[in-house]
Protein backbone atom coordinates (compact mmCIF):
# COMPACT_ATOMS: atom_id res chain seq x y z
CA UNK A 1 0.00 0.00 0.00
CA UNK A 2 1.42 3.45 -0.89
CA UNK A 3 2.25 5.71 2.04
CA UNK A 4 0.07 8.67 2.98
CA UNK A 5 2.75 11.10 4.22
CA UNK A 6 6.51 11.48 4.47
CA UNK A 7 6.21 14.82 6.26
CA UNK A 8 3.41 17.08 7.43
CA UNK A 9 3.55 20.86 7.93
CA UNK A 10 1.16 23.29 9.57
CA UNK A 11 1.58 26.80 8.11
CA UNK A 12 -0.14 30.11 8.73
CA UNK A 13 -1.35 32.35 5.91
CA UNK A 14 2.06 34.05 5.67
CA UNK A 15 3.78 30.69 5.14
CA UNK A 16 5.43 30.50 8.57
CA UNK A 17 5.83 26.97 9.92
CA UNK A 18 3.78 26.47 13.08
CA UNK A 19 4.44 22.74 13.54
CA UNK A 20 6.00 20.07 11.38
CA UNK A 21 6.66 16.35 11.70
CA UNK A 22 8.94 14.17 9.54
CA UNK A 23 7.84 10.54 9.31
CA UNK A 24 10.33 9.27 6.72
CA UNK A 25 13.82 10.26 5.66
CA UNK A 26 13.06 10.39 1.93
CA UNK A 27 12.25 14.13 2.04
CA UNK A 28 14.37 16.97 3.33
CA UNK A 29 13.49 19.31 6.13
CA UNK A 30 13.49 22.33 3.79
CA UNK A 31 10.68 21.08 1.54
CA UNK A 32 8.37 23.73 2.92
CA UNK A 33 10.54 26.37 1.24
CA UNK A 34 9.66 24.89 -2.14
CA UNK A 35 5.98 25.03 -1.23
CA UNK A 36 6.22 28.70 -0.29
CA UNK A 37 8.22 29.64 -3.37
CA UNK A 38 6.42 27.67 -6.07
CA UNK A 39 2.84 27.66 -4.74
CA UNK A 40 2.13 30.32 -2.12
CA UNK A 41 4.11 33.16 -3.68
CA UNK A 42 2.75 32.42 -7.17
CA UNK A 43 -0.85 32.65 -5.86
CA UNK A 44 -1.74 29.20 -7.18
CA UNK A 45 -3.19 27.95 -3.90
CA UNK A 46 -6.74 27.76 -5.22
CA UNK A 47 -6.00 26.01 -8.52
CA UNK A 48 -5.26 22.42 -7.49
CA UNK A 49 -4.72 20.78 -4.07
CA UNK A 50 -2.07 18.42 -5.49
CA UNK A 51 1.18 19.75 -6.97
CA UNK A 52 4.46 18.17 -8.01
CA UNK A 53 7.67 20.13 -7.53
CA UNK A 54 10.89 18.43 -8.46
CA UNK A 55 10.73 14.86 -7.26
CA UNK A 56 8.15 15.48 -4.50
CA UNK A 57 4.38 15.75 -4.38
CA UNK A 58 2.57 18.29 -2.19
CA UNK A 59 -1.00 17.77 -0.93
CA UNK A 60 -2.40 20.77 0.85
CA UNK A 61 -5.65 21.92 2.42
CA UNK A 62 -6.68 25.16 4.09
CA UNK A 63 -8.60 24.94 7.38
CA UNK A 64 -9.49 28.44 8.63
CA UNK A 65 -6.23 30.42 8.78
CA UNK A 66 -4.00 27.31 8.70
CA UNK A 67 -2.56 25.41 5.73
CA UNK A 68 -1.90 21.70 6.27
CA UNK A 69 0.70 20.42 3.79
CA UNK A 70 1.66 16.78 3.27
CA UNK A 71 4.87 15.97 1.37
CA UNK A 72 5.81 12.63 -0.23
CA UNK A 73 8.62 11.68 -2.59
CA UNK A 74 7.25 8.41 -3.98
CA UNK A 75 3.93 6.83 -4.89
CA UNK A 76 1.27 7.93 -2.38
CA UNK A 77 -2.38 7.32 -1.62
CA UNK A 78 -3.82 10.79 -2.21
CA UNK A 79 -7.34 9.98 -0.98
CA UNK A 80 -5.91 8.45 2.18
CA UNK A 81 -3.76 11.56 2.76
CA UNK A 82 -6.70 13.98 2.53
CA UNK A 83 -8.86 11.68 4.64
CA UNK A 84 -6.09 11.68 7.24
CA UNK A 85 -6.06 15.49 7.29
CA UNK A 86 -9.84 15.73 7.77
CA UNK A 87 -9.84 13.14 10.57
CA UNK A 88 -6.81 14.73 12.24
CA UNK A 89 -8.46 18.16 12.28
CA UNK A 90 -11.60 16.64 13.84
CA UNK A 91 -9.37 15.00 16.47
CA UNK A 92 -7.59 18.28 17.30
CA UNK A 93 -10.91 20.09 17.58
CA UNK A 94 -12.18 17.50 20.05
CA UNK A 95 -9.16 18.22 22.25
CA UNK A 96 -9.29 22.01 21.82
CA UNK A 97 -13.01 22.42 22.49
CA UNK A 98 -14.01 22.86 18.84
CA UNK A 99 -11.38 25.40 17.76
CA UNK A 100 -8.69 24.84 15.15
CA UNK A 101 -6.72 27.91 14.12
CA UNK A 102 -3.27 29.42 14.45
CA UNK A 103 -3.78 30.37 18.10
CA UNK A 104 -5.02 26.90 19.02
CA UNK A 105 -1.95 25.33 17.42
CA UNK A 106 0.48 27.69 19.18
CA UNK A 107 -1.19 27.08 22.55
CA UNK A 108 -1.21 23.29 22.18
CA UNK A 109 1.95 22.40 20.25
CA UNK A 110 3.11 19.87 22.88
CA UNK A 111 -0.21 18.01 22.71
CA UNK A 112 -0.23 18.16 18.90
CA UNK A 113 3.24 16.59 18.69
CA UNK A 114 2.09 13.79 20.98
CA UNK A 115 -1.01 13.21 18.86
CA UNK A 116 0.96 13.29 15.61
CA UNK A 117 3.20 10.52 16.94
CA UNK A 118 0.14 8.38 17.73
CA UNK A 119 -2.00 8.88 14.63
CA UNK A 120 0.69 8.14 12.03
CA UNK A 121 3.56 5.66 12.01
CA UNK A 122 6.25 5.79 9.30
CA UNK A 123 3.82 7.44 6.90
CA UNK A 124 0.89 5.10 7.53
CA UNK A 125 -2.23 6.41 9.32
CA UNK A 126 -3.23 4.76 12.59
CA UNK A 127 -6.25 5.12 14.87
CA UNK A 128 -7.69 8.65 14.72
CA UNK A 129 -10.80 8.10 16.84
CA UNK A 130 -11.07 10.83 19.52
CA UNK A 131 -12.97 8.46 21.84
CA UNK A 132 -10.11 5.95 21.76
CA UNK A 133 -7.17 8.36 21.90
CA UNK A 134 -8.64 10.17 24.88
CA UNK A 135 -8.48 6.94 26.83
CA UNK A 136 -4.67 7.03 27.03
CA UNK A 137 -3.75 10.59 25.98
CA UNK A 138 -5.54 12.30 28.83
CA UNK A 139 -3.88 15.69 28.54
CA UNK A 140 -6.44 18.44 27.99
CA UNK A 141 -5.84 21.07 25.37
CA UNK A 142 -5.94 24.81 25.96
CA UNK A 143 -9.49 25.79 25.04
CA UNK A 144 -10.83 29.14 23.94
CA UNK A 145 -12.63 31.00 26.76
CA UNK A 146 -15.57 31.52 24.38
CA UNK A 147 -16.13 27.78 23.99
CA UNK A 148 -17.84 25.62 26.56
CA UNK A 149 -15.57 23.15 28.27
CA UNK A 150 -16.55 19.58 27.53
CA UNK A 151 -16.14 17.04 30.29
CA UNK A 152 -15.30 13.47 29.40
CA UNK A 153 -16.41 10.63 31.60
CA UNK A 154 -13.79 8.09 32.60
CA UNK A 155 -14.17 4.86 30.70
CA UNK A 156 -13.09 1.46 32.02
CA UNK A 157 -11.29 -1.19 29.98
CA UNK A 158 -9.14 1.24 28.00
CA UNK A 159 -6.90 -1.53 26.65
CA UNK A 160 -9.89 -3.49 25.38
CA UNK A 161 -11.30 -0.41 23.69
CA UNK A 162 -8.00 0.36 21.95
CA UNK A 163 -7.36 -3.15 20.68
CA UNK A 164 -10.90 -4.51 20.40
CA UNK A 165 -13.12 -4.62 17.34
CA UNK A 166 -15.70 -2.17 18.75
CA UNK A 167 -13.49 0.87 18.90
CA UNK A 168 -16.29 3.34 18.10
CA UNK A 169 -18.32 2.72 21.26
CA UNK A 170 -17.52 3.02 24.95
CA UNK A 171 -18.42 0.42 27.49
CA UNK A 172 -20.50 1.15 30.55
CA UNK A 173 -23.03 3.50 28.94
CA UNK A 174 -26.26 3.79 30.91
CA UNK A 175 -29.44 5.66 29.95
CA UNK A 176 -32.68 5.94 31.89
CA UNK A 177 -34.66 5.81 28.64
CA UNK A 178 -33.27 3.76 25.75
CA UNK A 179 -34.17 5.37 22.41
CA UNK A 180 -33.17 5.04 18.77
CA UNK A 181 -33.93 7.79 16.22
CA UNK A 182 -33.61 6.88 12.54
CA UNK A 183 -33.93 9.39 9.70
CA UNK A 184 -33.97 8.52 6.00
CA UNK A 185 -33.04 11.72 4.17
CA UNK A 186 -33.16 11.77 0.37
CA UNK A 187 -32.29 14.38 -2.23
CA UNK A 188 -33.96 14.26 -5.65
CA UNK A 189 -31.86 15.28 -8.65
CA UNK A 190 -33.97 15.94 -11.75
CA UNK A 191 -33.66 17.46 -15.18
CA UNK A 192 -37.02 17.71 -16.98
CA UNK A 193 -37.89 19.01 -20.42
CA UNK A 194 -40.44 21.78 -20.99
CA UNK A 195 -42.95 19.14 -22.16
CA UNK A 196 -42.73 17.20 -18.91
CA UNK A 197 -40.49 14.32 -20.01
CA UNK A 198 -37.70 13.29 -17.63
CA UNK A 199 -34.23 13.70 -19.12
CA UNK A 200 -32.21 12.71 -16.04
CA UNK A 201 -33.30 11.58 -12.59
CA UNK A 202 -31.71 9.95 -9.56
CA UNK A 203 -31.95 9.97 -5.78
CA UNK A 204 -29.09 10.21 -3.30
CA UNK A 205 -29.96 9.21 0.22
CA UNK A 206 -28.47 8.63 3.63
CA UNK A 207 -29.65 6.97 6.81
CA UNK A 208 -28.89 9.02 9.92
CA UNK A 209 -29.16 7.53 13.38
CA UNK A 210 -29.09 8.89 16.89
CA UNK A 211 -28.71 6.19 19.53
CA UNK A 212 -29.11 6.58 23.27
CA UNK A 213 -28.76 2.95 24.33
CA UNK A 214 -27.27 1.37 27.42
CA UNK A 215 -24.62 -1.32 27.37
CA UNK A 216 -23.33 -2.87 24.14
CA UNK A 217 -26.46 -3.41 21.99
CA UNK A 218 -26.61 -5.27 18.68
CA UNK A 219 -28.95 -3.70 16.11
CA UNK A 220 -30.41 -5.25 12.98
CA UNK A 221 -32.00 -3.08 10.28
CA UNK A 222 -34.25 -4.45 7.54
CA UNK A 223 -35.06 -2.45 4.40
CA UNK A 224 -37.22 -3.21 1.40
CA UNK A 225 -34.25 -3.47 -0.94
CA UNK A 226 -34.49 -6.17 -3.61
CA UNK A 227 -31.36 -8.13 -2.70
CA UNK A 228 -32.20 -8.20 1.01
CA UNK A 229 -35.76 -9.43 0.39
CA UNK A 230 -34.58 -12.15 -2.00
CA UNK A 231 -31.92 -13.33 0.45
CA UNK A 232 -34.42 -13.42 3.31
CA UNK A 233 -36.86 -15.45 1.22
CA UNK A 234 -34.07 -17.83 0.27
CA UNK A 235 -33.01 -18.38 3.90
CA UNK A 236 -36.60 -18.94 5.02
CA UNK A 237 -37.38 -21.18 2.01
CA UNK A 238 -40.55 -19.34 1.09
CA UNK A 239 -41.56 -16.95 -1.70
CA UNK A 240 -41.08 -13.22 -1.32
CA UNK A 241 -44.09 -11.33 -0.04
CA UNK A 242 -45.77 -8.97 -2.45
CA UNK A 243 -44.68 -5.38 -2.17
CA UNK A 244 -42.36 -2.91 -3.77
CA UNK A 245 -38.67 -3.68 -3.66
CA UNK A 246 -35.97 -1.29 -4.77
CA UNK A 247 -32.41 -1.62 -6.02
CA UNK A 248 -29.77 0.31 -4.10
CA UNK A 249 -26.66 1.51 -5.96
CA UNK A 250 -23.31 2.77 -4.64
CA UNK A 251 -23.99 1.75 -1.04
CA UNK A 252 -21.41 2.78 1.57
CA UNK A 253 -21.60 1.90 5.26
CA UNK A 254 -20.30 3.25 8.55
CA UNK A 255 -17.42 1.24 9.97
CA UNK A 256 -19.72 -0.21 12.64
CA UNK A 257 -21.65 -2.32 10.10
CA UNK A 258 -20.78 -6.03 10.04
CA UNK A 259 -19.83 -6.45 6.38
CA UNK A 260 -19.35 -10.20 6.70
CA UNK A 261 -22.94 -10.65 7.80
CA UNK A 262 -24.14 -8.21 5.14
CA UNK A 263 -22.40 -10.17 2.39
CA UNK A 264 -23.84 -13.47 3.58
CA UNK A 265 -27.31 -12.49 4.85
CA UNK A 266 -27.80 -9.08 3.18
CA UNK A 267 -28.90 -7.55 6.49
CA UNK A 268 -27.48 -4.41 8.09
CA UNK A 269 -26.20 -5.56 11.49
CA UNK A 270 -24.13 -3.30 13.71
CA UNK A 271 -23.11 -2.21 17.19
CA UNK A 272 -23.88 1.53 16.99
CA UNK A 273 -21.70 4.38 18.19
CA UNK A 274 -23.12 6.47 21.00
CA UNK A 275 -25.01 9.56 19.82
CA UNK A 276 -25.48 10.72 16.24
CA UNK A 277 -23.81 9.13 13.20
CA UNK A 278 -24.39 8.35 9.51
CA UNK A 279 -25.15 4.64 9.11
CA UNK A 280 -25.12 4.40 5.31
CA UNK A 281 -25.35 6.26 2.02
CA UNK A 282 -26.88 5.08 -1.22
CA UNK A 283 -28.05 6.12 -4.69
CA UNK A 284 -31.09 5.03 -6.73
CA UNK A 285 -31.57 5.51 -10.48
CA UNK A 286 -34.59 3.28 -11.21
CA UNK A 287 -38.23 3.72 -10.25
CA UNK A 288 -37.98 7.22 -8.76
CA UNK A 289 -41.26 8.73 -7.54
CA UNK A 290 -41.11 12.43 -8.34
CA UNK A 291 -42.83 14.56 -5.67
CA UNK A 292 -43.69 17.40 -8.10
CA UNK A 293 -44.49 17.88 -11.75
CA UNK A 294 -43.85 21.31 -13.24
CA UNK A 295 -45.34 22.44 -16.56
CA UNK A 296 -43.98 25.84 -17.69
CA UNK A 297 -45.14 27.95 -20.62
CA UNK A 298 -43.13 31.05 -21.48
CA UNK A 299 -44.06 33.21 -24.47
CA UNK A 300 -41.90 36.06 -25.77
CA UNK A 301 -44.22 38.74 -27.19
CA UNK A 302 -41.93 40.93 -29.22
CA UNK A 303 -38.92 42.54 -27.55
CA UNK A 304 -40.65 44.20 -24.63
CA UNK A 305 -42.98 41.65 -23.04
CA UNK A 306 -42.96 38.04 -21.79
CA UNK A 307 -45.89 35.97 -20.54
CA UNK A 308 -45.07 33.31 -17.94
CA UNK A 309 -47.37 30.49 -16.89
CA UNK A 310 -46.07 27.83 -14.48
CA UNK A 311 -48.23 25.01 -13.19
CA UNK A 312 -46.94 22.93 -10.25
CA UNK A 313 -48.68 19.71 -9.24
CA UNK A 314 -47.87 17.61 -6.17
CA UNK A 315 -47.80 13.90 -6.93
CA UNK A 316 -47.43 12.50 -3.40
CA UNK A 317 -50.33 11.35 -1.21
CA UNK A 318 -53.22 13.63 -0.31
CA UNK A 319 -52.57 13.22 3.43
CA UNK A 320 -49.00 14.49 3.09
CA UNK A 321 -47.69 17.99 2.42
CA UNK A 322 -44.49 19.74 1.36
CA UNK A 323 -42.85 22.56 3.30
CA UNK A 324 -40.82 25.51 2.12
CA UNK A 325 -41.58 25.14 -1.59
CA UNK A 326 -39.65 27.69 -3.65
CA UNK A 327 -39.88 27.95 -7.46
CA UNK A 328 -37.28 30.15 -9.19
CA UNK A 329 -38.29 31.15 -12.72
CA UNK A 330 -35.51 32.91 -14.69
CA UNK A 331 -36.26 36.09 -16.64
CA UNK A 332 -34.04 38.32 -18.84
CA UNK A 333 -31.66 40.79 -17.20
CA UNK A 334 -33.42 43.78 -18.81
CA UNK A 335 -36.63 43.14 -16.85
CA UNK A 336 -38.26 46.44 -15.87
CA UNK A 337 -41.64 45.50 -14.34
CA UNK A 338 -43.55 42.39 -13.33
CA UNK A 339 -47.21 41.63 -12.49
CA UNK A 340 -48.18 38.40 -10.71
CA UNK A 341 -51.23 36.25 -10.17
CA UNK A 342 -50.79 33.13 -8.02
CA UNK A 343 -53.35 30.63 -6.74
CA UNK A 344 -51.35 30.04 -3.55
CA UNK A 345 -48.28 31.44 -1.86
CA UNK A 346 -46.48 34.66 -2.73
CA UNK A 347 -44.28 35.74 -5.64
CA UNK A 348 -41.83 38.56 -6.28
CA UNK A 349 -39.14 39.58 -8.71
CA UNK A 350 -35.56 39.20 -7.44
CA UNK A 351 -33.26 41.34 -9.56
CA UNK A 352 -30.07 39.98 -7.95
CA UNK A 353 -30.66 36.51 -9.42
CA UNK A 354 -32.79 37.61 -12.45
CA UNK A 355 -35.65 35.36 -11.42
CA UNK A 356 -39.26 35.35 -10.33
CA UNK A 357 -39.31 33.74 -6.89
CA UNK A 358 -42.51 31.94 -5.98
CA UNK A 359 -42.78 30.73 -2.38
CA UNK A 360 -45.42 28.39 -0.94
CA UNK A 361 -45.12 27.69 2.77
CA UNK A 362 -47.25 24.53 2.79
CA UNK A 363 -48.14 22.54 -0.34
CA UNK A 364 -50.71 19.72 0.20
CA UNK A 365 -50.49 16.50 -1.77
CA UNK A 366 -52.57 15.84 -4.90
CA UNK A 367 -53.14 19.58 -5.43
CA UNK A 368 -52.18 22.06 -8.10
CA UNK A 369 -50.97 25.66 -7.99
CA UNK A 370 -50.45 28.09 -10.83
CA UNK A 371 -48.44 31.26 -11.36
CA UNK A 372 -49.23 33.72 -14.13
CA UNK A 373 -46.92 36.68 -14.68
CA UNK A 374 -46.44 39.47 -17.19
CA UNK A 375 -42.87 40.64 -17.53
CA UNK A 376 -42.11 43.99 -19.17
CA UNK A 377 -38.61 44.48 -20.56
CA UNK A 378 -36.56 47.59 -21.15
CA UNK A 379 -36.81 48.33 -24.85
CA UNK A 380 -33.53 48.90 -26.67
CA UNK A 381 -32.84 50.19 -30.16
CA UNK A 382 -29.74 48.09 -30.64
CA UNK A 383 -29.97 44.52 -31.82
CA UNK A 384 -29.88 42.20 -28.82
CA UNK A 385 -28.91 38.56 -28.59
CA UNK A 386 -31.68 36.00 -28.22
CA UNK A 387 -32.42 35.12 -24.60
CA UNK A 388 -31.06 31.74 -23.57
CA UNK A 389 -33.56 30.39 -21.10
CA UNK A 390 -32.00 28.86 -17.98
CA UNK A 391 -33.97 26.03 -16.33
CA UNK A 392 -36.55 26.58 -13.61
CA UNK A 393 -35.27 25.50 -10.19
CA UNK A 394 -37.25 24.13 -7.26
CA UNK A 395 -36.61 23.81 -3.54
CA UNK A 396 -38.81 21.80 -1.19
CA UNK A 397 -38.95 19.39 1.71
CA UNK A 398 -41.54 16.60 1.96
CA UNK A 399 -41.78 14.88 5.37
CA UNK A 400 -42.73 11.17 5.57
CA UNK A 401 -42.12 10.66 1.85
CA UNK A 402 -39.26 8.94 0.02
CA UNK A 403 -38.78 9.43 -3.70
CA UNK A 404 -36.99 6.09 -3.91
CA UNK A 405 -39.71 4.17 -2.10
CA UNK A 406 -37.23 2.99 0.55
CA UNK A 407 -38.90 1.83 3.76
CA UNK A 408 -37.73 0.44 7.08
CA UNK A 409 -39.27 -3.01 7.48
CA UNK A 410 -37.90 -3.59 10.97
CA UNK A 411 -35.36 -2.29 13.45
CA UNK A 412 -34.44 -4.82 16.11
CA UNK A 413 -32.37 -4.02 19.22
CA UNK A 414 -30.83 -6.83 21.25
CA UNK A 415 -28.87 -6.35 24.48
CA UNK A 416 -28.05 -8.98 27.07
CA UNK A 417 -29.87 -7.10 29.85
CA UNK A 418 -33.08 -7.23 27.79
CA UNK A 419 -34.26 -3.65 28.32
CA UNK A 420 -37.13 -2.11 26.37
CA UNK A 421 -36.31 0.26 23.52
CA UNK A 422 -38.29 3.04 21.85
CA UNK A 423 -37.66 3.37 18.10
CA UNK A 424 -38.49 6.48 16.07
CA UNK A 425 -38.38 6.44 12.25
CA UNK A 426 -38.74 9.51 10.04
CA UNK A 427 -38.58 10.04 6.26
CA UNK A 428 -37.60 13.31 4.57
CA UNK A 429 -37.27 14.09 0.86
CA UNK A 430 -35.56 17.28 -0.27
CA UNK A 431 -34.70 18.88 -3.59
CA UNK A 432 -31.14 18.37 -4.72
CA UNK A 433 -30.77 19.65 -8.28
CA UNK A 434 -34.43 19.90 -9.32
CA UNK A 435 -34.46 21.69 -12.70
CA UNK A 436 -37.08 22.04 -15.42
CA UNK A 437 -36.24 23.41 -18.83
CA UNK A 438 -38.55 26.11 -20.13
Amino acid sequence: MPVAASAIYFLNLRGDVLINRLYRDDVGGNMVDAFRTHIMQTKELGTCPVRQIGGCSFFYMRIGNVYIVIVVSNNANVACAFKFVVEAVALFRSYFGGAFDEDAIRNNFVLIYELLDEIMDFGYPQNLSPEILKLYITQEGVRSPFLSKLTDRPVPNATLQVTGAVGWRREGLVYRKNEVFLDIVESVNLLMSSKGSVLRCDVTGKILMKCFLSGMPDLKLGLNDKIGLEKEAQLKSRPTKSGKSIELDDVTFHQCVNLTRFNSEKTVSFVPPDGEFELMKYRITEGVNLPFKVLPTIKELGRSRIEVNVKVKSVFGAKMFALGVVVKIPVPKQTAKTNFTVTSGRAKYNASIDSLVWKIRKFPGQTESTLNAEVELISTTTEKKSWTRPPIQMEFQVPMFTASGLRVRFLKVWEKSGYNTVEWVRYITKAGSYEIRC
